[in-house]
């Protein structure tokens, strides 16, 4: 069931919700939290997409947010917000709400989305895009318990983890973070069975790819070895190396959906480490609303330091061969092998 309103106020946006619920037979939702999407309409459509899939794990009101920009001064200077209520089959397992603000409006997005957020319960915001310097000190950003934003979508990604670093605040995360869950959960396990001492590692993956530093920094962090970042052309992020003084642990993923995992004295294995949709990293933040103390180290190690001491190098494009040696390298006995090349330095 959908709901137009013109002109309106937040008191009559709640009105409508009571009148929506009632019309479709439902007058009470369990919603679990209040998710605010901050966009604008170029990005609305996929956005409240992603929120809706990911509300059938976490009931929710999603209140997406698109401030609209007026050309002329007057328009600018006049106040007004439209809205569309979402209830039903519309609207996921919750409740959608889109607010179009006008004019000066704009401005005081918080005065308007205040009213609307669920009593009693979380609140998460979330920036597909755009999102700002201090996301702590956003007056949006200042209602939530997590603040949700995606480096990868900004143009400079490199220079926004940097910013995130700076300005980082207790419930801040970063979707180019949550996309390497699956590559660090293997290599953690991959340690498990393989305990040995890691003296250097390198990631591979595509240039300006905010998860590919992410990761790097992450290890860099962790393990306290010096991390190499080197490049190719994806999709992604395409390969990890660990060198232990046991032997080599390579996860090789080339083709952005089936991952090779080889270690020594082990057979290779298939790992499924496909590329992830929106909405399932959206989900995934969703399920935790404390902070994230692993994130925060971790971009807080810096890219700076982590390409400290020489610059990223190009990685040529591996032949099949030569990957087939990789896999022979790391499951070959250790003292067979030559000593490892030394990474970049921290």
């Amino acid at each position: 069931m959908k709901i137009d309103l013109t002109e309106t106020t937040s008191s009559k946006i709640n009105q409508a919700l009571v009148s929506a619920r009632r019309a479709i037979g439902t007058p009470a939702i369990g919603m679990v939290l209040t998710l605010v999407v901050v966009t604008d309409e170029e990005n609305a459509y996929d956005a409240l997409k992603s929120a809706g899939d990911a509300s059938r794990e976490h009931p929710s009101r999603i209140i997406a947010v698109i401030k609209r920009v007026s050309r002329s001064p007057r328009a600018r200077r006049d106040a007004r917000l439209d809205a569309e209520v979402r209830v039903g089959s519309d609207a996921g397992t919750g409740e959608t709400v889109v607010l179009r603000l006008h004019g000066e409006l704009a401005n005081h997005a918080q005065s308007v989305v205040l009213p609307l957020l669920l009593p009693d319960a979380p609140v998460v915001v979330w920036w597909p895009e755009g999102a700002p310097a201090d996301p702590a000190k956003d007056p949006l950003g200042a209602l939530a318990q997590r603040r949700i934003t995606d480096t990868y979508s900004a143009e400079l990604p490199l220079d926004e983890l940097a910013v995130r670093a700076a300005t980082y605040s207790p419930g801040d995360t970063d979707l180019a973070w949550t996309r390497i869950t699956p590559w660090r959960s293997m290599l953690a396990a991959a340690l498990d069975q393989q305990p040995a001492e890691v003296v250097g590692a390198t990631v591979e993956g595509e240039s300006d790819n905010p998860s590919c530093e992410l990761l790097a920094m992450w290890l860099a962090d962790r393990l306290g070895v010096p991390v190499e970042r080197t490049l190719s052309g994806g999709p992604g992020l395409t390969a990890v190396r660990m060198e232990t003084k046991n032997g080599v642990i390579v996860l090789d993923r080339a083709d952005g959906s089936l991952a090779t995992l080889s270690m020594q004295n082990q057979p290779d294995r298939a790992v499924a480490l496909k590329r992830r949709e929106t909405a399932e990293l959206l989900a995934e933040e969703l399920r935790r609303l404390d902070p994230d103390n692993t994130y925060a180290s971790a971009v807080k190690f810096g890219v700076d330091r982590l390409h400290a001491g020489g610059e990223v190098k190009a990685a040529p494009v591996a032949s099949a061969e030569e990957k087939a040696d990789r896999a022979a390298e790391a499951k070959a006995p250790a003292a067979k092998k030559a000593p490892a090349k030394k990474a970049a330095s921290k």
